[in-house]
């Protein structure tokens, strides 16, 4: 014989603690870095502008070993059929990346692959072991003609905000994939002569999006990288 269970309605009530609700969760730090935010979606036609930091107490980046040894790595990843490799800059803490990507996920994955490369390149070449990259990566969705060409611009010529030593000419930065880059105001055979003693695999993709392609050429052309000025250029340690 079955018992018959009377319905017992709890009434429960709210302690002020868990729930979504306005504030809560841990709050951010001083010095917590980029926050863990949703990212945002990403066409195919616009490139992005990434910069990955390494953390306090890794050595430069900017040796010729290990810039030699991220070339050889990045030519393996630097195009993955929905993620590509654009242009970089390798500075002492930090590099900076133009990249195509088809979405958001395939960037997320492109990144992925190219920070544990710069990770385990640098492990390799110091003899160190350990986390290398200080934060998540930082990106900017480039849309315009005029947003890529400066981008090209801060990426490519990035070794002059960092300079340390005054110098009358300003020639492509070794650390970087000015050589493999045809937009400056000579012709690419040029560049590629003056870059003479900075040998290696091309380490960057060929660029898909009109933006990266044609688009940039609108806001006109770099300037001669070779071309003496009054702007000092970085030692490349």
């Amino acid at each position: 014989m079955r018992r018959k269970v009377s319905g017992i309605q709890l009434q429960l009530r709210h302690s002020g603690w868990g729930g979504k609700r306005v504030g809560a969760g841990r709050k951010p730090q001083a010095g917590s870095g980029i926050p863990h935010l949703r990212r945002t979606g990403l066409a195919s036609r616009f490139p992005c502008h990434v910069t990955l930091k390494v953390r306090d107490g890794v050595p430069s980046l900017r040796t010729v070993k290990l810039v030699r040894e991220l070339e050889r790595s990045w030519a393996k990843a630097c195009d993955r059929g929905d993620f590509r490799l654009a242009h970089y800059s390798i500075q002492a803490n930090h590099v900076h990346l133009l990249v195509e990507a088809k979405d958001a996920d395939a960037l997320g994955r492109g990144m992925k692959s190219l920070g544990a490369r710069l990770a385990r390149a640098v492990n390799r070449v110091v003899a160190r072991s350990g986390p290398v990259l200080k934060d998540r990566y930082h990106h900017v969705v480039l849309k315009s003609p005029t947003q890529v060409r400066n981008a090209l611009r801060y990426v490519l010529m990035n070794a002059r905000r960092h300079m340390k030593r005054p110098s009358s000419i300003v020639r492509i930065d070794p650390a970087s994939s000015g050589r493999w880059f045809g937009g400056w105001k000579r012709s690419a055979r040029d560049v590629v002569a003056a870059a003479r003693g900075t040998p290696g695999t091309r380490a960057v993709a060929f660029t898909h999006t009109w933006l990266l392609n044609e688009g940039w050429k609108r806001a006109g052309p770099l300037l001669d990288p070779a071309a003496p000025t009054g702007i000092p250029s970085c030692r490349h340690r």
